[in-house]
């Protein structure tokens, strides 16, 4: 729900744009820095809430690979934009991982989950998550007290030493304990500019534009929305608490189990 209590797609309709004059963006916050639970929008779930990812029936948390202990940022996602599968990036030569783009969130506050905030963008790391292009976002919430100092990758390598190449190693090595490979990245893991990253966002809301127009065929995502009006998938608020009042309730939280807490420690690659 938005603020006055109407039912919203946090994938859809939440605007893109915070201040498209200054190119500031709406996050989504999915995970709160420090937290493990692997949350997301549910891209093929009705109206798109933010799950716990389940994998093997068993609930997904992040491990802590020495010496990260679980999301070292906040980490979301920018709604309105699309990651399309069908689409080779011509930067990485990979396509798209078919979820909205990813924003690891480097100010001071630990958000909450939920949470939309707004973020001066500063640059991009490209991910290579098994085969596919999975741009990482990194930005700033504009109410951070020092977010004036922040406007482009080189302030954070300057005001945050070692905090780039921490994001580099976590996402290298976060799979490692489940039995993976590490990660791989476009551009020999070198960050790009913020001109960069904000035109690679541009690129991935054209691509949300084509799939909630259905002029894209988003396969199992779930475009049902209430404010994006020329969208064939666009319904009411009757229709929104006709989809909520079907859906199972919520049964208590399972306590977390006490393996999250366990620490990875292995020989870097």
């Amino acid at each position: 729900e938005d603020a006055t209590g109407r039912y919203i797609s946090p994938f859809h309709d939440i605007p893109i744009y915070a201040d498209a004059g200054k190119n500031v963006f709406n996050m989504v916050v999915e995970v709160p820095r420090w937290t493990n639970a692997k949350m997301e929008i549910a891209t093929k779930d009705p109206l798109n809430p933010i799950k716990q990812d389940v994998k093997k029936g068993k609930l997904r948390y992040v491990a802590n690979v020495f010496p990260h202990k679980g999301y070292i940022w906040n980490y979301g996602a920018i709604p309105q934009t699309w990651e399309d599968p069908g689409h080779k990036d011509e930067n990485t030569g990979c396509c798209g991982d078919n979820d909205p783009i990813d924003v690891c969130e480097i100010g001071s506050k630990v958000c909450s989950r939920g949470e939309v905030i707004k973020v001066k963008v500063l640059g991009t790391l490209a991910l290579i998550d098994e085969g596919e292009t999975d741009w990482k976002i990194i930005a700033i919430n504009v109410e951070d007290p020092e977010a004036g100092n922040y406007n482009d990758i080189s302030d954070v390598r300057r005001m945050k030493p070692g905090y780039l190449e921490a994001t580099v190693d976590w996402f290298k090595r976060y799979k490692v304990p489940d039995g993976k490979p590490e990660n791989q990245f476009a551009f020999n893991g070198e960050f790009k500019d913020k001109d960069f990253a904000v035109n690679v966002i541009k690129s991935t809301h054209e691509h949300w534009k084509a799939l909630i127009a259905k002029k894209t065929d988003g396969g199992e995502i779930n475009c049902t929305n209430l404010t994006v009006s020329d969208s064939p998938f666009c319904c009411s608020q009757e229709c929104a608490k006709a989809t909520v009042d079907a859906a199972l309730p919520c049964k208590a939280a399972n306590p977390i189990p006490p393996e999250v807490d366990k620490w990875f420690y292995y020989q870097k690659n």
